[in-house]
């Protein structure tokens, strides 16, 4: 008989994110193919700039779950980096991260919320109201290099 998936409680809240939790954010990263390569200084960054930063830590004070939005807080809210540490999948802690997002007071009077993610997570944001039904709107993506790596700088000194 399989395992039963370990369900938990006693999770902590957190909206903002210590050094030693960005750094445990950054490992967690590295476990998912859409995140792995970030790099610790590029994620404390990117923590720092967003405008609501939702996480859960175990008992153990161990980062396990983590989402941030970027927002103008009137007409749009973008999630990103919805990420639940493996063992903590299939208990419930994503919804309640979502949840979290959702209930969030800076975010209750923004028009849209927005998000992207993989074909196989569709059913769960679905059950949360989320479409991919936009109509005559299509999501456009340019990738472009970092100025900082497209650009040689001498710093003077």
């Amino acid at each position: 008989m399989p395992a039963q998936p370990k369900i938990e409680t006693a999770f902590q809240f957190l909206n903002r994110l210590n050094d030693s939790q960005i750094e445990q954010l950054c490992a967690l990263y590295q476990s998912e193919f859409w995140s792995r390569g970030r790099k610790l200084a590029d994620v404390r960054r990117a923590v720092e700039r967003s405008n609501v930063v939702c996480a859960f830590c175990d008992r153990d004070s161990r980062l396990v779950a983590f989402s941030r939005v970027l927002t103008d807080f009137v007409y749009k809210a973008m999630i990103f980096d919805v990420v639940v540490a493996r063992e903590h999948r299939e208990t419930g802690l994503g919804r309640r991260l979502l949840d979290a997002i959702l209930c969030h007071p800076a975010l209750l009077f923004v028009e849209h919320i927005e998000l992207y993610c993989r074909p196989e997570l569709i059913p769960f944001y679905e059950k949360e109201g989320f479409t991919a039904d936009l109509k005559q709107l299509r999501f456009m993506r340019k990738t472009q290099k970092p100025w900082t790596t497209r650009v040689k700088v001498k710093l003077a000194g």
